[in-house]
């Protein structure tokens, strides 16, 4: 079973792991920083290093309890001690971009009562689907100042790991149209944008809004009767 460690410190941009199996191309881990990927955010890389060998994380995929590490070149072999390095730059761009979705996700649901249908997201960009009827220029404008009026507010970011049952007493809490999370998940991490958002989420976020940076709605497109997407991106730095 690998301990997830990023999922109580986003921040974490190396760990000490020991190798507990080997499989193809990929070493299972007993602990990592590496994310596996989920909930619309791509995987992290970086690279492992051992005594006498190193190589990159080109993939990561959590299957059952065990996260594993997809490696280009030499493998370490299991009960090999490892040193991970995840690539920052690209994990602190997803971790803005991801915080700045739920913002947007804050303000859809707080202003205009609209559930998430699907999401995904690269470095510095990124889309959410709503369930909106109509969308039009002005209306786009409005969410998208006020992202930004939330983003510069500086709200606390704050993640927390509560048994299911106790998650699933908080009112809206699972945001999305259909509730992804299976029946054998006994605990839920959630995600609070403190003063705005609240919900279920795995993946990484800044620890506070302001890092986000400045938010653009660059495109929006109907993709159904009440299905509606808007595109974001993200300025290079905070």
């Amino acid at each position: 079973m690998t301990e997830l460690l990023y999922q109580t410190d986003s921040y974490l941009k190396e760990f000490d792991a020991v190798v507990t199996a080997t499989q193809g191309q990929a070493v299972a881990l007993d602990r990592t920083a590496f994310y596996p990927g989920g909930g619309g955010q791509p995987n992290d890389v970086g690279t492992l290093t051992w005594d006498g060998g190193a190589a990159a994380v080109v993939k990561v995929i959590k299957q059952g309890a065990d996260a594993w590490h997809t490696l280009e070149g030499d493998l370490p072999p299991e009960g090999t001690p490892v040193h991970g390095v995840l690539d920052w730059e690209q994990r602190y761009k997803l971790m803005r971009t991801h915080t700045a979705l739920h913002v947007l996700c804050g303000v859809v649901w707080r202003d205009y009562g609209a559930s998430v249908t699907g999401g995904n997201m690269e470095p510095l960009k990124g889309r959410m689907d709503f369930e909106f009827e109509t969308m039009h220029k002005e209306l786009v404008a409005e969410i998208e100042a006020s992202v930004n009026a939330e983003i510069e507010q500086g709200h606390p970011v704050r993640t927390a790991i509560l048994p299911r049952e106790e998650a699933f007493q908080i009112p809206d809490l699972i945001r999305t149209k259909i509730n992804l999370l299976p029946p054998q998940i006994k605990e839920v991490r959630t995600v609070e944008i403190v003063g705005l958002d609240l919900q279920a989420d795995g993946g990484t976020h800044v620890d506070n809004t302001s890092k986000v940076g400045r938010v653009r709605v660059v495109d929006y497109k109907s993709k159904g009767a009440i299905n509606k997407r808007i595109y974001i991106e993200l300025e290079e730095s905070a």
